[in-house]
């Protein structure tokens, strides 16, 4: 019996590395489907991360390890999402000559639509097959619901208000429950709650906000990325460390392609690994997503065909540590045609 409903995750998610050339434009291509989100950091320079999508405009940008507000790149931002990739700009933050890059590809549902189902009208492109979506809206200061277009429960939201450079990203994971948040853009360790999400679990059609200017300022214009787990495609948890170099394993149904940890216990950063910066165990370069930093290679997480597994005895595996993930597979551990993953 098949695993999951997604013979190929890489129509929905997908690795793209590949090199600047200085030009004024460069088609990206590769990525096997036209993006709806794309992360993209320079792996050799230091650069500050960006984060693009088809509901804001491909041009515009934010920064996971900073707290400034949008930007409009123009010239030097995306110039645009095709059927098998992007078009960079001339801008050093995606293509300049001599700098490698990785780009994190995601598919939405396209054009924004308007959603009712909350208290506050929203736009979002979402996919609902692959558990992701794109939802833009703008704050009212008090406690709402916004319409996040999955039918299903969305397990992590990563959310930026888009206008105060002031504010840090806020991040929701089932794992730390609804009264308590992250900062995609520091090393904070899980705080009490400041009533970001209204100590309110997200449902299957809306996630809920309070009145804290991060997550709802009046009048701000505030973008969110949801994902709700997909069997055999995405999973978001915890796991605790066991401070032993033959460290935790994970299981997650599938083989990962793409995997972000983050210790929540006390200070950790934002670690990401790939399935395409190494193509074999163990796999070595991360880069921070609260980091502005190149690619630093520490040979400590296996990718297997039904999880990942820790090799260090302290880095994201530190005894009693309680870190947080989220997953993204490269194969289902067995697809509709019954045949399994296999490791690398």
């Amino acid at each position: 019996m098949a695993y999951t409903t997604i013979d190929d995750p890489t129509l929905y998610f997908n690795t793209k590395l590949y090199s600047g050339d200085g030009a004024s434009t460069q088609a990206i291509t590769g990525v096997n489907f036209r993006p709806d989100f794309v992360w993209i950091k320079s792996r050799n320079y230091t650069e500050n991360h960006m984060l693009s999508d088809a509901v804001r405009g491909s041009t515009k940008r934010l920064r996971s390890d900073t707290t400034n507000a949008e930007d409009d790149l123009g010239s030097n931002g995306i110039q645009s999402f095709n059927t098998d990739g992007f078009t960079a700009g001339d801008g050093d933050a995606m293509n300049a000559s001599g700098q490698t890059y990785a780009s994190w590809n995601w598919l939405a549902g396209g054009s924004a639509s308007s959603n009712s189902n909350g208290s506050i009208t929203s736009s979002v492109s979402a996919n609902t097959t692959a558990g992701f979506s794109i939802v833009s809206y703008t704050g009212t200061g008090s406690a709402s619901t916004i319409g996040h277009g999955l039918n299903s429960t969305p397990s992590t939201i990563i959310l930026k208000n888009r206008d105060d450079g002031s504010v840090f990203w806020y991040v929701f994971h089932k794992s730390l429950g609804n009264n308590s948040e992250l900062y995609l853009n520091g090393t904070d360790s899980a705080p009490g709650s400041t009533g970001a999400w209204n100590t309110t679990s997200p449902t299957s059609s809306v996630f809920s906000v309070g009145s804290h200017g991060g997550t709802n300022a009046s009048g701000q214009g505030i973008i969110a990325y949801c994902f709700a787990e997909k069997k055999g495609f995405s999973k978001f948890g915890s796991y605790t460390g066991n401070g032993n170099a033959d460290g935790t394993f994970v299981y997650t149904g599938f083989s990962p392609s793409f995997v972000m940890l983050k210790r929540t216990n006390t200070t950790g950063s934002w670690t990401m690994y790939d399935n395409k910066r190494h193509t074999y165990n163990p796999n070595g370069e991360y880069l921070l997503a609260n980091d502005s930093g190149g690619g630093i290679d520490f040979n400590n997480v296996d990718f297997l065909s039904n999880g990942f597994k820790l090799r260090d005895a302290s880095f994201n595996n530190g005894s009693g540590d309680t870190i947080i993930y989220m997953c993204f597979a490269e194969q289902p551990l067995v697809g509709t045609n019954n045949i399994p993953a296999t490791a690398r």
